[in-house]
């Protein structure tokens, strides 16, 4: 599953498509790391993995709200639905950044959004709106809970990204397994296989945008079971 969505992720249409979006996600990551001042609630990767039932319990609220837009109940959020449903969230974004994130979501090319993508696609119009200028508003999206859920995968994501450069790369994510039983180092077919599932596009480097389409499926967010986590 992982390998072919990996495939389709490399090859469906033009990769500077993704590059607009993940170089602003980059930028995003560096800002948050710097004013957290390396502070983390994540101490390993097991902490991250315990929190798997919560995050699915979060993220599988916004299940409401994407059947809500999905007006055709075709199981999919195309263009024309999107847009209704960004102006009914009052998030006024530019045409092009609808057409980036759209195309940057649609993994498959199948022209809808499915809902894990429809949740990468909240969480990165979370990350990249600015905060409301008023201050009876503190809320970007009208869900602290959601917020609080999305915050904790930015965290998720900086604790992993241990020279704080907004990606992963194999190093980070081996520092990190390898941290977290020093006397006993992960092996290395599972060392790769877990960074393997998170570059998608096979370039050595994960953005935080691959890095939330490969927690979302290990989370099983969208299955009736969660997904084994350690394969080889």
């Amino acid at each position: 599953m992982k390998d072919s969505l990996g495939s389709l992720f490399s090859h469906c249409g033009s990769q500077n498509k993704y590059k607009r979006l993940d170089a602003k996600l980059e930028k995003k990551m560096i800002e948050v790391k710097r004013s957290s001042s390396g502070h983390s609630n994540f101490k390993s990767i097991n902490s991250i993995i315990l929190r798997f039932p919560r995050f699915k319990e979060g993220l599988k609220n916004i299940k409401g709200v994407f059947e809500q837009y999905d007006e055709d109940a075709n199981g999919a959020i195309d263009r024309e639905e999107l847009k209704r449903c960004l102006q009914k969230l009052q998030l006024n974004l530019k045409e092009q950044e609808v057409e980036d994130l759209f195309s940057s979501c649609d993994i498959d090319g199948s022209q809808g959004i499915q809902f894990n993508e429809f949740i990468v696609l909240l969480c990165l119009i979370y990350l990249l709106m600015e905060r409301p200028s008023s201050p009876h508003n503190t809320s970007k999206m009208g869900s602290p809970e959601l917020e609080a859920t999305f915050d904790t995968l930015v965290e998720a994501f900086l604790f992993l990204d241990k020279n704080g450069d907004g990606k992963l790369n194999k190093k980070d994510v081996l520092k990190a397994l390898d941290e977290e039983s020093p006397w006993e180092k992960s092996p290395a077919h599972i060392s790769k296989s877990r960074f393997r599932e998170m570059d998608w596009d096979r370039n050595g480097k994960v953005s935080f945008r691959e890095f939330l389409f490969a927690l979302i499926n290990w989370v099983g967010i969208d299955a009736d079971e969660e997904i084994p986590i350690m394969e080889s």
